[in-house]
């Protein structure tokens, strides 16, 4: 005889108990919110409440029907246009759940004969909608362009390639590199779903997601085929929109399953969703403290740079992660465990989310009991791995094949090919003249404390000799100082300055040189000095921070401490995130200004910031006395930051 439906449900029920995996609907998030998708803190939001409540009282709670039986509702379609404005789109259609926007789509735009291509790390909407689409579908490792890029060569009989990827990715927080992916797609003659949920509202101009983000930065984007625009999360409300083409919407309508039969959303929802795309369009001042929380929480807890507003704190073990959550809830913040199988066995967590509501007190308070939770507790500080202690080892990111172009700090692969990257940094700087020169010599002065260093200027432009400047200011021998790979009479860009001369920067001898000066020495540090800002050309198709993206080594960068240094600092910052490239100390050069020293230490979340004045007399002795004395704002001096690249005292920055 078979179980009865108690024992059956007793049965179901202790096995999840036995194994951890029971989990209940009480909510987790009173105190401090640093749990909810709630970004932007647009749910409690008034306005948003009251055109709810003005389209209940026009239309009544509910729609009463699928949207293509029900009266026609306004609400809807301005939802729709607005959505569509947003993401600069021609249309949009509006579906009950991002669950059900995900469905429809992918179901719409494959079937049988197609080939679908998702990946590893997609959440569970995408995942349930390509395996209902009666496509082939193909999974690629998370993020690995290279496997992703093969899949797609494999599958040229296809008669429709779908490849379909988070914005950024729910529970890693990791922005998915757009523009790499529509290259590949243009290369196979295949097109790209992006789910925006956690990335509109934070990332691109005005909020309007990751497409647009890499889209700002010239990219072609033309490949993207749809965008899942998420209503519950930074928008603070509910339902979701595909947003694309007028025929795409169109398509939908007549074929998405989701949307046919399911009932419409409520009229309030589309109206709050209406309110909340005009609202959050014009919350960049939210959307700035929103990620340099979480810049603040990845700097002090050791972990990659945050994409968005997720951290994701490795706790390995279902139950280290209840237990390490439950400490933080016990003290009035709410921090949520993600166990498997949300995510894969040994990559258990707690998942911090930052909020433009999180105030500075709230932060500070949180990470000075993670420092107690991390170091096992006050009396016990040796402790690191007891049960329940949230971990911080390397990137929980795995490390794509090389030539993938992931665009994400922790994810770089070696120059030489070795287990770790080269101690290679970087000098760059938000413009010409701003110090790096000065910088470069200070950063060498620092290395050579530690070990053998040397410096090298890729490109030299106009009369100056950087190179020998570097070396009146340290005393370098010449064994320490590499040659300019091309020196050009014209102070101008590269790209400029090449032309002057009647040649082209041969960009393809820029990593290829920089790997043979780490192969010659690997135990030597190198400083190279750009020319110039981040984006300037090196030849008219290539800019420095193209060449950054590709070589995947840290930036110790140079600012103005003066007026003017907010705008220029603040834009060069988000390119370089925006490309993955990782800031690990900023140096403010000039007169001290107090009020922009902080305000960059709100809105970046760089690790570590340091002010270099203007020295009296400047020559050596006035190097070594301010790295004797120079501290940044969290204490450490410019060894400490150089020496965690070869030390490993730097998660992020781990392979």
């Amino acid at each position: 005889m078979s179980d009865t439906p108690g024992e059956w449900f007793h049965s179901e029920l202790a096995s999840l108990e036995e194994a951890g995996l029971r989990r209940d609907t009480r909510a987790v998030t009173a105190g401090v919110d640093l749990t909810s998708n709630d970004y932007l803190g647009l749910s409690a939001d008034p306005r948003l409440a009251e055109a709810a409540i003005r389209a209940i009282e026009e239309h009544g709670v509910g729609a009463g029907a699928a949207r293509l039986l029900a009266r026609s509702i306004p609400a809807y379609e301005s939802a729709e246009q607005r959505a569509a404005e947003w993401l600069e789109a021609e249309a949009a259609l509006l579906f009950p759940t991002g669950f059900q926007a995900n469905l429809g789509t992918i179901a719409s735009l494959t079937d049988r004969g197609d080939a679908i291509f998702s990946d590893r790390l997609n959440h569970a909407s995408l995942i349930d909608a390509t395996r209902m689409s009666r496509a082939e579908v193909h999974v690629h490792e998370h993020l690995d362009l290279g496997q992703l890029d093969e899949q797609l060569a494999h599958a040229g009989d296809a008669r429709r390639r779908l490849v379909v990827t988070e914005g950024v990715f729910s529970m890693d927080g990791d922005a998915a590199p757009i523009a790499e992916l529509c290259e590949l797609c243009a290369r196979h003659d295949a097109w790209l779903l992006v789910d925006e949920a956690h990335s509109a509202g934070l990332l691109g101009p005005r909020g309007s997601g990751a497409v647009a983000a890499a889209r700002a930065l010239g990219a072609n984007t033309d490949r993207v085929i749809a965008q899942i625009l998420t209503g519950g999360k930074a928008l603070g409300s509910a339902g979701a929109l595909t947003v694309g083409k007028r025929e795409l919407r169109e398509v939908l309508v007549n074929r998405a399953r989701s949307f046919t039969f399911s009932t419409a959303p409520p009229p309030s929802v589309a109206a709050s969703l209406t309110k909340a795309i005009e609202l959050a369009a014009d919350m960049d001042d939210e959307r700035a403290r929103c990620l340099a929380g979480a810049r603040r929480l990845t700097a002090e807890l050791g972990l990659p740079d945050a994409d968005a507003a997720i951290v994701p704190w490795p706790t390995p073990g279902n139950t280290n992660a209840l237990e390490a959550a439950a400490r933080f809830v016990e003290a009035g913040f709410g921090v949520r465990a993600i166990r498997w199988p949300t995510v894969p066995r040994g990559s258990e967590r707690l998942r911090l989310v930052s909020h433009a509501h999180n105030r500075p007190e709230e932060l500070e308070a949180f990470l000075a009991l993670a420092r107690e939770v991390r170091s096992g507790g006050a009396d016990d500080s040796s402790n690191d791995q007891r049960q329940g202690t949230p971990q911080t080892p390397p990137s929980p990111h795995p490390t794509p094949i090389a030539g993938a172009g992931v665009a994400r700090a922790g994810h770089r692969g070696g120059a030489s090919g070795g287990t770790r990257p080269e101690p290679v940094f970087v000098v760059a700087g938000t413009d010409t003249d701003v110090g790096k020169t000065v910088l470069s010599a200070i950063a060498l002065s620092a290395a050579r404390r530690l070990g053998p260093a040397g410096y090298w200027k890729p490109v030299q432009t106009g009369s100056d000799d950087d190179t020998e400047t570097v070396r009146a200011l340290t005393d370098a021998p010449g064994s320490d100082l590499a040659e300019p790979l091309r020196r050009y009479p014209l102070p101008a860009s590269p790209h400029e300055a090449a032309a002057d001369a009647g040649d082209v920067v041969p960009v393809d001898e820029l990593t290829p040189t920089l790997d043979a000066l780490c192969e010659r020495d690997r135990a030597r540090r190198w400083i190279v000095e750009l020319a110039g800002g981040l984006l300037v050309p090196i030849r008219i198709d290539r800019l420095q921070l193209d060449w950054l993206r590709e070589i995947r080594r840290p930036i110790l960068f140079a600012a103005r401490s003066a007026l003017g240094t907010l705008n220029h600092t603040l834009l060069s910052v988000r390119a370089a995130r925006a490309e993955g490239v990782e800031i690990r100390a900023l140096f403010l050069i000039g007169d001290v200004h107090d009020s922009n020293r902080e305000t960059l230490i709100t809105l970046t979340g760089i690790p570590d910031v340091f002010e270099i004045p203007r020295f009296p007399t400047l020559d050596r002795r006035a190097i070594d006395g301010w790295l004797d004395n120079a501290r940044s704002h969290r204490g450490r001096s410019l060894m400490d930051v150089i020496s965690s690249e070869a030390d490993g005292g730097d998660p992020a920055c781990d392979t």
